[in-house]
């Protein structure tokens, strides 16, 4: 009879966790860059040190959200399910095989009601000077697009208002800048659009607002399909670096969306 092979799982190894992440592992590359000690310094007062159960390491909570965008995982359950046995995940957040992992409640809990609300901002912001002071960003061109996000929202559900307009700045600045370059070339301008189309604003418009989710936006979808949705407004270099993010309605435009930030 064949000599297969043994059941090798309950057989005890003598290693350590940080010899089974692969060198060049994404997780290890962040934490070579990134230091933390500004992060305990910003949350210190929202812990409190002599008195109730120790809480849990601050950073770990943090670095468990990371986990979950990095790898687009669905929700912190799944991610607090993924490290339970993943090695990886475990050496970035400094813990052993043995080790029990935070809650995905104490994670949630944390964002919303312990840390401050501006704490995701101020995470990014620092993420991103990092990239600027070791020249990785090149803010020379930026490259502007949207994703919509389908509302939780019955289309059928709305009531007609009449809002107003919001004011193109930027289409503006861009016609001047293009009508400038035709003056160079002996070209003729391009005409200011008109008032309706909200360039300068100032105007008002009706709009279908929802009664379910009035922050939504109705947003054509193809030539026929429309639904209540919001839009994502993301703001690229050229290599491909995140330098922003805004999140409106969904019928709100591009052009629109950065005016005033």
């Amino acid at each position: 009879m064949e000599k297969w092979r043994k059941d090798s799982r309950r057989e005890p190894v003598i290693t350590d966790l940080d010899a089974l992440v692969p060198k060049d592992h994404l997780l290890r590359k962040i934490e070579k860059v990134m230091d933390y000690d500004w992060l305990y310094e910003r949350l210190e007062p929202y812990y409190c040190h002599d008195n109730g159960r120790p809480g849990t390491d601050p950073v770990v909570l943090i670095k468990m959200v990371l986990i979950q965008h990095l790898y687009g995982i669905p929700s912190l359950r799944q991610t607090y399910q993924r490290i339970q046995d993943t090695l990886s995940y475990r050496w970035f957040l400094g813990y052993g095989l043995l080790d029990e992992i935070p809650h995905f409640a104490t994670v949630s809990y944390a964002f919303c009601k312990r840390f401050p609300e501006e704490l995701s901002s101020e995470i990014f912001e620092h993420i991103l000077n990092k990239a600027l002071n070791n020249r990785m960003v090149d803010p020379s061109i930026i490259f502007i697009d949207g994703t919509h996000i389908k509302a939780s929202a019955n289309k059928k559900k709305f009531q007609k208002e009449r809002v107003a307009q919001a004011a193109k700045i930027y289409s503006e600045q861009l016609r001047q800048e293009v009508n400038a370059e035709r003056e160079k070339l002996g070209k003729g301008p391009i005409e200011d659009e008109d008032d309706e189309e909200g360039t300068k604003g100032g105007g008002t418009k009706e709009q279908a607002v929802s009664t379910t989710d009035p922050d939504s936006g109705m947003f054509v979808k193809g030539e026929h399909e429309r639904q209540f949705a919001y839009e994502a407004h993301t703001a690229c270099d050229k290599r491909g670096y995140v330098l922003g993010v805004e999140v409106t309605a969904g019928n709100v435009h591009d052009s629109v969306a950065w005016d005033g930030i």
